[in-house]
């Protein structure tokens, strides 16, 4: 099955860095590691949100109990719920 190529929403601050970065790297420039450590907490927090959305999505179109309660546990596992505070 052939999945749609889906498009992803980031800061406008974040894609004028990776713009920048990518110029540097091809322009021969030094790169600070600073700004390259931040573009890379910036699309981690990204991914993470797209996982945690997924994972959701999943919880919310299970077709079986199964699948509804393995998407729900990873969802609170990656969100960072306590297992004393999960339902």
């Amino acid at each position: 099955m052939n999945e749609k190529e889906k498009q992803v929403q980031i800061y406008h601050k974040t894609f004028i860095g990776l713009l920048l970065l990518t110029e540097d790297i091809l322009d021969g420039n030094d790169i600070e590691l600073e700004k390259v450590q931040e573009l890379n907490k910036e699309l981690h927090n990204k991914l993470d949100a797209m996982i945690k959305r997924d994972l959701y999505t999943k919880y919310k179109t299970a077709t079986t109990e199964e699948e509804k309660e393995k998407a729900r546990l990873e969802y609170l596992e990656k969100s960072g719920i306590n297992k004393n505070f999960r339902w």
